[in-house]
């Protein structure tokens, strides 16, 4: 019985979001009879403390960068732990699906090393995959010519609390009052969208965000990662992880499990496509099951 059972699909988000992202996508999986459940890794989401004068306007600057942080001193274990726990409660219901976006592929990658035997499959939507520990440290031989870097400088708040831990605070919300902000955030991120679509993104995002997590617990492992039928979602008019550099980890994750390589798909979608156009990830995803 177990075994015909429709997958659960457990999503995870990516850099200073929560699970409020997946809303859309999930609304229309279950138009398709299908169950997701979405996770808010520790310090992110409703229930993580984070700066009050974030979400007040007008927003006092000196009492954001002051406001102690509730990323300080997460770890990728941690993300583990949390999703671990999620996945051990679904399975008793049938078989899961684990999909993550941009920053959430490092989770995705360590939950699919601790625990394979919990995952009927692992979607890479446009995330990160890292199968080389020299990823890590070395530079690579691509071009990355993403915009978010670049942005995401000019809306960093200063921040003593957890910066000696990679913890990094993003004010997007100040695009709000900055109309050309506003256009080239919305361009690196979410092109395909509305304005009113991109201003409710901005308004779920959260602050904080912990950039220790890339570390070597996040490198998939031939012994664990690769055990599980796993999927990349290309996505190429994504400006935040360009093609280019998405067919890079593509083509170094198959070198790792070349009988296992990525199955993979590709959809003319931004970024953060999956809030913006629901219904053809919806469509995919469930193609995959």
């Amino acid at each position: 019985m177990r075994a015909t059972m429709r997958p659960t699909f457990v999503f995870v988000h990516g850099g200073s979001s929560n699970a409020r992202a997946w809303g859309p996508l999930q609304n229309e999986l279950a138009l398709l009879g299908h169950r997701s459940h979405a996770v808010d890794l520790p310090g992110h989401g409703d229930a993580a403390d984070s700066p009050a004068a974030y979400y007040r306007l007008p927003q006092d600057v000196t009492a954001l960068a002051a406001a102690p942080s509730p990323m300080r001193g997460v770890t990728l274990l941690d993300n583990v732990h949390h999703v671990l726990g999620v996945l051990r409660r679904l399975t008793e219901a049938g078989p899961v699906v684990l999909v993550g976006n941009s920053l959430g592929g490092l989770t995705i990658s360590a939950v699919a090393n601790a625990a394979p035997e919990l995952l009927h499959r692992v979607v890479y939507l446009s995330a990160v995959c890292l199968s080389d520990p020299a990823m890590l440290t070395e530079p690579w031989d691509v071009v990355d010519d993403n915009l978010l870097d670049a942005l995401a400088a000019r809306i960093t708040v200063p921040n003593a609390d957890g910066q000696d831990q990679g913890v990094v605070r993003l004010n997007w919300r100040s695009a709000h009052a900055d109309p050309r902000l506003f256009a080239e955030l919305k361009y690196a991120i979410m092109a395909d969208s509305t304005d009113h679509q991109f201003r409710v993104l901005l308004d779920s995002m959260d602050p904080d965000e912990n950039y220790a997590v890339l570390e070597p617990g996040a490198v998939v492992r031939a012994d664990g990662w690769g055990r599980v039928p796993h999927t990349f979602v290309r996505l190429t008019a994504d400006r935040g992880i360009p093609p280019a550099v998405q067919d890079y980890m593509i083509r170094k994750a198959d070198a790792l499990t070349p009988d296992n390589p990525f199955d993979v798909h590709t959809l003319d979608t931004s970024h953060v496509g999956y809030f913006s156009r629901p219904q053809v990830f919806a469509e995919l995803l469930a193609s995959l099951v």
